[in-house]
């Protein structure tokens, strides 16, 4: 069984630093593809990063691009986002999720796991 677990969403202040944690169990992810999305009240999901967990290959959505730094740790099955500068309107719940394929993407029905989220909230 496969399993996502997101942690180190939280409340901060403008301008402050989140690093978010994805831990991963029931799958050999050495050939996918972990993606990280947000989805805040009354928008759709959309895309922040991916990386391919062979070799590190990284994937940015370009209205975050400079503020993000997407990394695994492949002896703990875990996925990292740093996210640096936040601003109000990163306030969202953040997702990880898997790609079942080498192929780095953006698209969130491109993915076929997903974790529960974690909420992010920055103030102004």
């Amino acid at each position: 069984q496969v399993q996502l677990v997101e942690s180190g969403g939280g409340w901060v202040q403008a301008g402050d630093s989140l690093r978010l944690a994805c831990a991963a169990s029931g799958l050999t992810f050495i050939n996918y593809v972990m993606g990280w999305f947000r989805q805040a009240p009354g928008k759709a999901r959309e895309f922040v990063a991916a990386i391919r967990w062979s070799g590190g290959t990284t994937l940015y959505a370009d209205s975050m691009k400079g503020r993000l730094t997407i990394s695994r740790d492949n002896a703990k099955n875990t996925v990292h986002l740093q996210m640096n500068s936040l601003k109000p309107e990163d306030t969202a719940v953040y997702y990880c999720a898997v790609r079942t394929s080498r192929v780095l993407r953006g698209t969130p029905n491109e993915y076929d796991y997903w974790g529960q989220g974690t909420q992010v909230t920055v103030s102004s």
